[in-house]
């Protein structure tokens, strides 16, 4: 930034600190953030749930239920400073949101839509040499590049400010007693390392929370199958009087409950009773819905269905053995939606992606004059674009196609039960053929 005096006809050029720049651009960033957090907030109210378990198992036998408990219902309030509830003011407010809220609204859109698994068609589209190409002609319906309208627009439109206001102090069309915002480079060739470093380890952190929680379906999955072929290949349907077929078809049913229930427990705006209502009878599902946390609802009924089947000690351990990997996949879960990263880190990002933008024009004034502003643009939108990728993969499960790694669990483990008896009833006939081929002139029948 240099101030220029004129005196006698000439004119002389001297730097200011570069860190009362700073200082009144620390205080603009500070006002704005509070107005914008002097917001009236609303009520929270805790949802109250409760849970009586009853395994539907057509079986004449009493079983122990817990009394309901219902936690009390804290009230939890929080007031700011009221704003500006009329006139200008509120209208102005009304109008630099609408952008942001239009933004917000896309991306929430975008983290509820599905994904898909890929296909060997979908792997082919992905490595075309024609990617590039429709990489770009789709970037409006990107909910990244939609997202960062407000941050680009608004850095975008305060460089164009500051390049107007530097043209008009040098065409003297202000006063000259006012300073022309430049200064040197210096600092950004400094600092750029740092800003660097600082986008790479956020991604990093985020993409690692994406593969713990990609490996943590992959084992449920996993688990699920193990499971369910455990169940088929243990449960004999004929054993316990007759009462194991019932209890094994209701128990496999809930091995295939347990995903999609922790799939709706992990996914914001998932409808559980329509994901569940073909799989549950109607009083399972609303035990389920009362419960607070449906997933481990599940297992209970997934554990007392395994004490109700008439089976040897060591095959039941086998059977109670497989409810780890659910356990296990419900902890990970549970912990990447409860624990982001650091808030600190992200915070330390974000203040230094503004800063560096806020004061951009002033750096690059004395190179590129009225280019900074598509500098600036360019900019804000390739900074801003990979620290929002970063926070959106740091929720990694609304990345992931869990609806069709559920409904293709399901579908894997009906066609391997199917399978699995049609097998066995083809080698149970071989065998039997196989036996009256050497029964006679008094060959054994083994």
């Amino acid at each position: 930034m240099a101030l220029t005096v004129r005196k006698s006809g000439l004119v002389r050029k001297t730097e200011p600190p570069i860190y009362i720049v700073y200082a009144l651009l620390l205080l603009l960033l500070l006002f704005c953030s509070n107005s914008m957090y002097n917001q009236p907030r609303t009520q929270l109210k805790p949802t109250t749930l409760s849970s009586h378990f009853t395994p539907k198992c057509p079986l004449h036998q009493n079983i122990l239920l817990l009394p309901s408990w219902k936690p009390a219902k804290p009230t939890i309030s929080a007031s700011l400073p009221p704003g500006p509830t009329s006139g200008p003011a509120q209208t102005l407010i009304s109008l630099l949101r609408s952008i942001p809220d239009w933004a917000d609204a896309v991306q929430e859109r975008g983290m509820q839509k599905k994904r898909a698994l890929y296909t060997h068609q979908n792997w082919r589209d992905h490595r075309s040499s024609l990617r590039h190409l429709r990489h770009v002609f789709s970037s409006l319906s990107s909910r990244v590049i939609l997202s960062l309208v407000p941050p680009v627009l608004f850095f975008t439109a305060f460089s164009a400010a500051i390049a107007a206001y530097n043209e008009a102090l040098l065409l003297h069309l202000l006063p000259e007693f006012l300073p022309l915002l430049r200064t040197s480079s210096l600092p950004y060739q400094l600092t750029a390392p740092a800003l660097a470093l600082l986008l790479v380890f956020r991604t990093e952190a985020s993409y690692s929370r994406f593969v713990e929680g990609k490996k943590a379906w992959t084992n449920v999955i996993a688990g699920t199958h193990d499971f369910a072929r455990q169940v088929a290949a243990i449960v004999d349907d004929g054993g316990g009087g007759g009462n194991n077929f019932a209890i094994k078809h209701a128990l496999l049913h809930y091995i295939i409950a347990f995903p999609i229930a922790l799939k709706c427990h992990v996914l914001y705006g998932s409808d559980v009773r329509r994901d569940l209502q073909h799989l549950l009878e109607v009083d399972d599902l609303v035990v389920v819905m009362n419960s607070e946390h449906r997933p481990r609802c599940i297992i209970e009924f997934i554990s007392q269905s395994i004490r109700l089947l008439k089976l040897e000690e060591s095959r039941r351990n086998v059977l109670e053995s497989k409810i780890t990997c659910f356990h296990e996949g419900i902890g990970i879960c549970d912990q990447l939606m409860g624990i982001p990263i650091p808030l600190a880190y992200t915070r330390l990002t974000s203040r230094f992606l503004v800063l560096w933008h806020l004061t951009l024009p002033i750096i690059l004034w004395d190179d590129c004059h009225w280019i900074v502003v598509p500098a600036t643009f360019i900019s804000a939108a390739s900074l801003f674009c990979i620290e929002e990728v970063g926070v959106l993969i740091e929720e990694p499960f609304a990345t992931l196609a869990l609806d069709d790694l559920c409904q293709k669990a399901q579908t894997d483990i009906q066609e391997a039960i199917a399978s699995g008896n049609l097998i066995h009833a083809r080698l149970v006939a071989k065998q039997k053929s196989h036996a009256e081929e050497h029964s006679p002139n008094g060959w054994p029948n083994s």
